[in-house]
C-alpha cells in the first residue's frame, strides 16, 4: 500500500518483524490465514500433510510484522508468530 504522505515521525517508528511457524500436521487447510493476512505473507503450498490437506507456508516472510492475525484466526492452532527483531524503516 502506497501512501501519498509520510508521518512526521516516520524515522522514529520501529517496525516489528515476525517469524511464522506452521505445525503442518495440525493444519486442516482452511486457508483463513492466507485469506486474511494483511501483508500477504502466507500462501497455500502444493504439498500435502498426512491428513491430505495443503498447509500454508511463508511466501514472503520478510514482510511479516508480527500482527498475530493468522495465529488468532487459525481454528486448529497450527500457526504461531514470534516477534523476532525490530528494524527501523
Amino acid at each position: 500500500m502506497r501512501l501519498w504522505r509520510r508521518p512526521l515521525d516516520a524515522d522514529k517508528i520501529v517496525v516489528p518483524r515476525g517469524k511464522i511457524s506452521v505445525l503442518v500436521e495440525r493444519c486442516k487447510g482452511c486457508g483463513f490465514c492466507v485469506e486474511f493476512c494483511p501483508r500477504d505473507v502466507l500462501a497455500i503450498s502444493e504439498t500435502f500433510n498426512q491428513k491430505g490437506y495443503h498447509p500454508p507456508y511463508a511466501l514472503h516472510p520478510e514482510q511479516c510484522v508480527a500482527c498475530g492475525l493468522c495465529e488468532m484466526l487459525c481454528p486448529e492452532f497450527a500457526i504461531h508468530v514470534r516477534e523476532e527483531m525490530e528494524v527501523a524503516p
